[in-house]
């Protein structure tokens, strides 16, 4: 299991610029997912709803906007410890970026992040957590095209049962942030229902559907939509 330390951090910012790829929605052609690590200053905002807006990051691209990008996936963190547990499984190197994600951070239990849980990244970005990240066939696809050996066959698999899915993490206040800026939790929820735990009751336990009901507001509006529904389905069949 990853060990986190207390020193909180991002490790780097990474944006993606539109690539083609065979992998990923034949309708669209391109992928946003390639993130590297950049240096100097990058504007986090709000982008938009999803469907309009795509990535709150400057310079970062989101091509599908159906699936990715708007206010409630507005930035998508992280932590190294968990990609160097990967990198550890995998035999090979996984650098900072190598899951699409926006910010790589050090020292953040993003698993353990609770739904609703907020972060001061830099001197004045606040986020909101509000949910785990599901993979897809251009994350599959990806992977199986930068990690030699089929090591990543079956990877939406692999990745689901590990339910260390990264964060997703909406726009409460902008701000500039770079890599090296120091990450502090300023709101900690009082409830259960912590990125692990979402992303477990949405992908391999919806039982636990209705227990996600306690963070409320704060969750991504399909995860709530869901379990709303199964909560009305089992007081229906009770």
């Amino acid at each position: 299991m990853p060990v986190y330390g207390t020193d909180m951090k991002l490790l780097s910012v990474n944006v993606g610029r539109p690539k083609a790829v065979p992998y990923t929605d034949p309708k669209i052609g391109v992928t946003g997912i390639d993130k590297r690590p950049i240096q100097g200053p990058v504007q986090v905002t709000a982008p938009g709803p999803k469907g309009v807006g795509g990535s709150g990051m400057a310079g970062d691209a989101v091509c599908s906007l159906a699936h990715h990008g708007g206010n409630d996936q507005a930035v998508y963190a992280f932590a190294r410890e968990d990609l160097d547990d990967w990198q550890r499984e995998l035999g090979a190197p996984l650098s900072n970026g190598m899951f699409g994600e926006n910010l790589t951070t050090q020292g953040v239990d993003v698993g353990g992040a609770k739904i609703g849980e907020r972060w001061r990244v830099g001197a004045d970005l606040i986020v909101e957590v509000t949910s785990g990240r599901i993979p897809c066939r251009t994350f599959a696809g990806e992977m199986a095209a930068r990690v030699p050996d089929g090591w990543t066959e079956d990877w939406i698999k692999r990745f689901t049962t590990r339910a260390a899915p990264g964060a997703y993490l909406r726009v409460v206040e902008p701000g500039e942030i770079r890599a090296g800026d120091p990450v502090e939790i300023v709101h900690r929820p009082d409830h259960e229902v912590t990125v692990a735990f979402q992303f477990r009751a949405v992908t391999l336990e919806r039982e636990l559907l209705p227990r996600l009901l306690a963070a409320a507001d704060a969750l991504n509006p399909s995860a709530l939509k869901r379990a709303r529904a199964y909560a009305a389905r089992g007081s229906q069949d009770a």
